[in-house]
């Protein structure tokens, strides 16, 4: 299974549409405090709509507790530094996406610490990134890909009219 960490969100609107998108996955989100917004927020709700009966959202004191919690996990960061793209590397099903802030992205210690499995997304000289949830859409689709869509059921079915 696939997991999306955001290590302390900010943008409740940001936080719902990544709910939708682990809705569609069938991934757990995993959230680490202190979030930037009430889980109760208005914003956040209304860009989940009506999945978040869907989906696993976890809240969490800190990223070191998913770590600990999940040795055998197979780590990615999510850094516009990394020389690795996104689509350079092999993503286990068992792997955690993990995603930093909007403003300021993962700290930097977490990022040199974990040089070798730090991936981007290219894009344009002088951009300086994408939004949040697109990031994960982008990210998390292609590992799903690469494993072949493994939790998705009725993948690749046609809907008779």
């Amino acid at each position: 299974m696939i997991s999306i960490v955001l290590v302390e969100p900010e943008i409740p609107q940001n936080a719902g549409n990544i709910v939708r998108t682990c809705a569609a996955i069938g991934a757990d989100l995993y959230m680490v405090k202190p979030l930037g917004f009430e889980v109760s927020d208005k914003y956040l709700k209304r860009a989940g709509l009506d999945y978040w009966q869907f989906a696993k959202v976890k809240i969490v004191d800190s990223f070191s507790e998913i770590v600990k919690n999940n040795p055998d996990a197979d780590f990615w960061y999510a850094s516009t530094k990394s020389k690795k793209t996104y689509a350079d590397v092999k993503f286990s099903d068992n792997c955690f996406i993990v995603f930093g802030k909007e403003t300021k992205g993962l700290d930097e210690k977490l990022l040199h610490d974990n040089y070798d499995k730090c991936i981007r997304i290219p894009m344009k000289e002088g951009i300086r990134s994408l939004n949040l949830s697109n990031s994960v859409a982008i990210v998390s689709y292609e590992a799903m890909r690469q494993n072949n869509f493994k939790n998705l059921e009725n993948y690749g079915s046609l809907t008779k009219y």
